[in-house]
């Protein structure tokens, strides 16, 4: 369908305000994805501070050249959508839009597939988008972090408390 230029002049507008404000961006293919499997996938990613947007390749392509990001921009293939972090959210975790379409991705395979995407504002491709996808949000690192300060530290305890035992007997 035919965009009217108001229309496409509204859709420029927000990719280039999108492209302005985020440092990390993934373009999916939504190709054969229901309106209802759309709707929940937004309203999930809304709730994890993710925002999807679709836009025309053409139009998404002329608004991310305008704001230069560096490295090769990835092949757009099928319908476009662009993820990314939205207001509100914790603008320091650049790795939310991946690891939350990645989800999606895997349950509804087939049907969302990861293209590249824009990270640390340089095009990383399909196969670098799914390995940050795979990274764990803020909030668990700090809690594997932690568990790996504190185990060796419960294991002297452990140990420190068997040697009790065996004094004390």
């Amino acid at each position: 369908m035919a965009l009217s230029k108001n229309k496409k002049k509204e859709v420029l507008d927000k990719v280039s305000d999108i492209a302005k404000k985020n440092s990390s961006m993934v373009f999916i293919n939504f190709h054969g994805l229901g309106v209802a499997e759309t709707t929940e996938i937004r309203r999930q990613l809304r709730t994890a501070g993710v925002n999807y947007t679709v836009a025309k390749k053409t139009l998404a392509a002329k608004a991310l050249g305008e704001r230069g990001f560096g490295g090769q921009a990835p092949e757009l293939a099928g319908e476009l959508a662009i993820v990314y972090a939205g207001k509100g959210a914790d603008q320091s975790d650049i790795t939310a839009p991946a690891r939350e379409i990645r989800t999606f991705e895997k349950k509804f395979e087939g049907k969302i597939a990861i293209l590249g995407g824009v990270f640390e504002s340089k095009y990383v491709s399909k196969e670098e988008m799914s390995a940050i996808a795979g990274i764990p949000s803020k909030q668990a690192l700090y809690g594997m972090f932690v568990n790996l300060v504190n185990s060796p530290i419960q294991r002297f305890v452990i140990a420190l408390d068997q040697v009790a035992k065996t004094k004390t007997a």
